[in-house]
């Protein structure tokens, strides 16, 4: 199918930054041209995008599906509360039906508000059925069962045995890795250090070698789990993954809000990629990330919304938004300009994934994951002599995305889902969080 995109302010953020108003060309599942005016073809479609702004997908490095029905469960706790009181045991009695629509929900949300990649991690248990969404809803992820062979206060059905946690996981990438043409591919996703004995995390690096796969984990979130892994490990949490050789161009650590000299210097040198995930560690009370810091030792930063219970949204506009204006007061009005942060949300979330040749920007060649805005309304006017990146940063939401195209695909266009039917989502979330709710232990 070939698709013709006409009249658009065209951001492509490719290596000069371009912005220009043109033509956008799609065939199959890639870009092919992107000029001022194509001419002289008969496409199958034609979008007239007159006073409208096409951007690249944008691309979220940190999301949990899984955690999509708890939202508005685990409100006003800090991380390690959130996680034993609230969120363990509503991972432990999730169950095939409701890990789908949970992800299905999540996935919703995600291209309702332009994203169109994700890097995410699931639970313990059935994490099949969130393949299954991703493969039918059409998103692009790289994502991963989470291992836990370890850990207090864990609710035993989310305790593994290590063989077995590694013997899924391996199980889950051969069928998945690759899936639709490389759409969909697999991380091993541990935890986090204080949920995996070092037996595991070894085999998980070796086994990222021999399949050239990433590693998706949680690090450095907060001040008491890094006090946890320095008293069982003897070291800090980048210290301590550099030490067993999982450091390296396939990681990928979300958060890293609390990060000394050595960590920042191993995380540069190793070219560890880094999720950084503003609305959780706020809401969560974990701290402020020091992104300029980060990006001036030129480490790889992307943005992720995280779950839905630590943030309440999944949307990449409140991310962006937040990721720019927490570092104002310490670090002045440029610290973190739009032109930054919008590479975050876009070619950083592709170097994350590992896809910075195929996404992450327009351009000839590359995957067409496009995104269709409609700014013309009263929050992003006046629209004359306002630089568009800025407009998008600073002043545009999610209402504001038209259309979502994912590997040259309409999965919605015109606010109209194609590949999700929202009415029965909505309606097999609430029945399937008040089936959870009511397995819960009383009392």
């Amino acid at each position: 199918m070939q698709i013709l995109i006409k009249n658009a302010e065209i951001i492509t953020m490719n290596e000069k930054n371009e912005i220009f108003n043109g033509d956008l060309l799609i065939k199959a599942d890639r870009i092919v041209e992107i000029s001022k005016n194509i001419e002289g073809i008969y496409p199958d479609k034609i979008i007239d995008a007159t006073g409208k702004t096409v951007i690249p997908g944008l691309i979220q490095s940190h999301i949990h599906l899984c955690q999509t029905l708890f939202r508005g469960q685990g409100d006003d706790l800090e991380l390690l509360d959130w996680l034993s009181k609230k969120i363990w045991p509503l991972e432990a009695v999730h169950d095939e039906e409701s890990i789908y629509y949970s992800a299905m929900l999540g996935i919703g949300e995600l291209i309702q508000s332009g994203t169109t990649a994700i890097i995410d991690m699931e639970t313990v248990r059935h994490t099949e059925y969130a393949f299954r969404a991703i493969a039918e809803s059409g998103i692009r992820a790289l994502a991963g069962k989470v291992m836990m062979d370890q850990g207090e206060g864990v609710p035993l059905s989310l305790l593994e045995e290590t063989n077995e946690s590694i013997q899924e996981s391996v199980d889950l990438l051969e069928k998945w890795n690759n899936y639709d043409n490389g759409r969909i591919k697999y991380a091993f996703s541990p935890r986090f250090v204080i949920s995996c004995s070092e037996d595991l995390l070894s085999e998980v690096r070796d086994l990222s070698n021999h399949y050239q796969v990433m590693v998706h984990t949680h690090a450095s979130e907060n001040l008491k789990e890094i006090e946890i892994v320095e008293n069982e490990r003897g070291m800090r949490n980048i210290v301590y993954l550099d030490h067993i050789g999982l450091a390296n161009q396939r990681l990928i650590l979300a958060h890293c809000v609390w990060l000394d000299d050595e960590e920042k210097r191993i995380i540069r040198e190793k070219g560890v990629k880094v999720s950084h995930c503003p609305g959780s560690n706020l809401k969560l009370a974990s701290g402020i990330a020091e992104t300029p810091d980060l990006l001036d030792k030129g480490i790889f930063l992307s943005l992720g919304a995280d779950g839905a219970p630590c943030n309440n949204n999944l949307d990449m506009f409140n991310e962006m938004r937040l990721t720019a204006l927490i570092q104002k007061p310490a670090h002045g009005p440029t610290a973190m300009d739009a032109q930054k942060v919008f590479r975050m949300a876009t070619i950083g979330g592709a170097t994350a994934m590992g896809l910075e040749n195929e996404i992450g920007s327009l351009e000839v060649g590359k995957k067409a994951d496009v995104v269709i805005l409609d700014l013309n309304d009263f929050h992003t006017y006046p629209s004359m002599d306002v630089d568009p990146i800025s407009r998008i940063v600073y002043s545009a939401t999610r209402g504001d995305v038209e259309t979502t195209i994912i590997d040259g695909k309409f999965v919605m266009e015109n606010r109209i889902m194609n590949t999700i039917n929202k009415s029965i989502v909505l309606k097999e979330s609430n029945k399937s969080i008040k089936r959870l709710l009511d397995r819960l232990p009383k009392g």
